[in-house]
């Protein structure tokens, strides 16, 4: 199961603001804070005590977690936890946890489970929350937990008419543009809707139940192909599975998509966008929705490197720049992406009538939203998702 975002992501995506519920928190507010507080320096053992309690006492669910859980980590758990602590914000919530059980369904998670889960989640806050736990502190936990659980359950049984769980989807090309990242086109088994610069979950046949997320790389295409870019990480399961084994045949499954990270067509605002590394994917989507919808808004596209070597797509999107002349791209290389790009945009510019697009490694985009709130645009105007952070841990 997948983990709430750390710094999730704008526009209500997947994210949950840490200035979330600013007024005077609930009463169950306060008491569910302090246990996080107490567990938070201990947070490995309290994970590892809640699965080791899920599995002995409900062994069933074992097979819906990878063999190995050091894929898994604290997903889970997180994602309960931070839910909790924003129990008074059910505007940002609500969402968040809609989109979190529909997501779940690809687990094979029922509406069943989630008393076991919370059973287990009982146990493991009474075990280490010594100082804080007691009567009052449970009563408060158990309703935030019935409240987050009905959520999600409601969300998954609706989308059941909607949507199946996962679809099958078939390799169809495998484009190797360096020794450590592939452009993979899909053939999904069923119509699939998404929108430009949303992402979605992806599983091979080589690690069962890990799943990982990747942007798409296209907008919707008439012939229903997907397109993904995806670099090899160290230790990274999944991504190495694609890169270095997926071949043309090869079929994986594919999750619902996700991510508002998408062009608002109700206004002609210029476009700025940030792209490093395969971050560029979800912003080369975005190009070619601005293209097929026929507007003519500026759109200025910074796409970041480590080299020479890893600018992989700058010959695609020189190419679309010359089909279209509202499109600038600046390549950008140097070491320490995270300041280089942001810096970049900032000698250009001005930018504060632009919507800003910002795709990459968590570093960069948070040295880019910083950035951007420095050069005058404003914090509802920018927009991300940050998916590796969603995850956990890429791979």
């Amino acid at each position: 199961m997948d983990a709430p975002p750390t710094r999730p992501a704008r526009r209500g995506t997947d994210r949950i603001p840490s200035g979330a519920g600013a007024t005077e928190p609930s009463p169950d507010a306060v008491l569910i804070r302090k246990t996080l507080a107490e567990i938070a320096p201990i947070a490995d053992k309290v994970t590892s005590y809640f699965y080791a309690l899920m599995f002995t006492r409900h062994p069933e669910v074992r097979d819906m977690f990878p063999v190995a859980m050091d894929a898994q980590r604290d997903r889970l758990l997180k994602a309960l936890l931070t839910a909790a602590e924003h129990i008074d914000d059910p505007e940002v919530l609500t969402p968040y946890l809609r989109r979190l059980g529909t997501g779940h369904r690809k687990y094979g998670t029922m509406a069943g489970h989630y008393p076991m889960v919370g059973e287990a989640l009982m146990g493991a806050l009474s075990r280490y929350a010594e100082l804080t736990w007691g009567p009052e502190a449970e009563a408060a936990w158990v309703r935030a937990y019935t409240a987050i659980s009905q959520i999600m359950i409601d969300a998954a049984a609706e989308d059941e008419f909607k949507a199946p769980a996962w679809w099958h989807a078939e390799v169809v090309a495998h484009d190797l543009r360096t020794p450590d990242i592939a452009v993979l086109t899909l053939r999904p088994d069923r119509p699939y809707a998404f929108l430009a610069g949303q992402y979605t979950s992806l599983e091979t046949p080589w690690w069962p139940r890990v799943w990982r997320h990747y942007s798409f790389a296209s907008a919707p295409r008439a012939d229903g192909l997907l397109s993904f870019h995806v670099k090899a990480v160290p230790a990274g399961w999944v991504s190495n599975a694609l890169v270095r084994h997926a071949r043309p045949g090869d079929v994986l499954r594919l999750g619902p998509p996700a991510g508002s990270m998408v062009v608002d067509h109700s206004t002609d605002n210029g476009m700025l966008c940030l792209g490093g590394g395969t971050g560029i994917a979800p912003i080369k989507a975005l190009i070619e929705d601005v293209a097929e919808h026929g507007e003519r808004r500026r759109m200025e596209v910074f796409f970041g490197a480590r080299s020479d070597t890893d600018l992989y797509d700058k010959d695609t999107l020189l190419g679309l720049q010359r089909s279209h002349p509202w499109l600038s791209v600046r390549p950008v290389v140097g070491e320490g992406l995270a300041g280089q790009l942001p810096q970049a945009v900032g000698e250009n510019g001005p930018w504060s009538s632009y919507d800003a697009f910002i795709s990459g490694p968590p570093a960069m985009i948070r040295s880019g939203v910083d950035a951007l709130k420095r050069i005058g645009i404003p914090w509802e105007r920018i927009r991300y998702d940050s998916v590796e952070e969603l995850v956990g841990a890429a791979g």
